[in-house]
């Protein structure tokens, strides 16, 4: 079942990006949600990471389905650029804290955070939902300012590209705000 999901999702990917939820400049809704970095939880808080720099946030419909795994597995083999331009990487989906703390040490290999959105509330949000599959979440990537806002949106069920456009945005707004 996972394998014909995960196929559906890449053959849907494959038409190409579609905008995204939240448009750029849109105020990007604060959340807390648990969360796993390396087998470990804790309470994620978006407004702490933003203090820090800014954020990619990345949903994703199912961890452990094909195309999930390699997301977070591109994720987690780029995060050094990423925190090159001093941004924080955070995955979302619906799935529960268990699998999630599973998934952290095994796709994203302990590099970033993943959370559990079980309510949905934060895919709600983001308007994240899929609309054939409201129990999953889109593929859907956020790059966003320390102020809160939204610089860029990708949204593909395709997994390969959400990493290489992030970083892409991410250079963009860095060299456009170099004192952050």
């Amino acid at each position: 079942m996972k394998r014909a999901f995960a196929l559906l999702c890449l053959l849907l990917g494959l038409q190409g990006p579609v905008l995204a939820a939240l448009d750029v400049g849109d105020p990007a809704p604060n959340f807390s949600v648990p969360a796993a970095l390396g087998g470990k939880t804790f309470q994620y808080q978006l407004s702490d990471a933003l203090a820090k720099g800014p954020v990619v946030l990345y949903f994703f419909p199912a961890a452990f389905s094909e195309g999930c795994s390699i997301e977070a597995h591109q994720f987690a083999e780029a995060i050094g650029r990423f925190e090159a331009l001093g941004a924080s990487v955070i995955g979302v989906s619906g799935d529960d804290i268990g699998v999630i703390t599973r998934f952290s040490v095994q796709a994203c290999q302990g590099k970033f955070p993943v959370a559990a959105d079980e309510t949905k509330a934060v895919i709600k949000a983001y308007d994240a939902a899929m609309q054939t599959r409201p129990d999953f979440a889109n593929r859907v990537s956020y790059v966003i300012a320390p102020n809160g806002k939204v610089v860029y949106s990708y949204l593909s069920l395709n997994p390969n590209q959400h990493v290489e456009k992030t970083l892409a945005a991410l250079a963009r707004w860095t060299k456009d705000n170099p004192r952050r």
